[in-house]
């Protein structure tokens, strides 16, 4: 196991700890609201979609101790805003993250299906959230 392919994945399983800590601490001020508690719950997912590779590839994974480094922001339109930051980030981190899994199918098949949630499907949920000035729209964010 290469030290890249190490850090692509310490790196990816950190940013997935990091928003699923920021959408928490968002939840624990505001509420159950839309589009965070949809997402937490995938965030949750990706995290488990990464575990198995260190698993196979016998890397530690990293302790997630994003709780205490990350807070809510002051109101839900900024936690919205937060959103749309966090899942461009996340997406533009994806795609640095692929071009050096190339020859790891396994990985760079996972951190694909990883970026294409965020891109495809919370991004667009974060946006509507802003677009709405924070309310809660109708129907189920994703």
């Amino acid at each position: 196991m290469s030290e890249t392919i190490k850090n692509v994945l310490i790196e990816a399983i950190n940013d997935e700890y990091k928003a699923l800590a920021t959408y928490q601490h968002v939840i624990n001020k505001f509420g159950e609201i839309r589009p965070f508690i949809n997402i937490i719950e995938a965030e949750g997912r990706h995290i488990q979609a990464l575990l198995p590779l260190f698993d196979k590839y016998g890397i530690e994974v990293p302790e997630d101790d994003w709780a205490s480094r990350t807070e809510a922001p002051r109101t839900i339109q900024e936690a919205c805003q937060v959103g749309v930051e966090a899942e461009i980030e996340n997406g533009e981190m994806y795609d640095r993250l692929l071009s050096l899994t190339v020859d790891h199918p396994d990985i760079y098949d996972v951190l694909k299906q990883l970026q294409r949630a965020s891109v495809e499907n919370h991004l667009p949920a974060f946006q509507r959230c802003v677009e709405r000035g924070g309310g809660q729209g109708q129907g189920r964010g994703r």
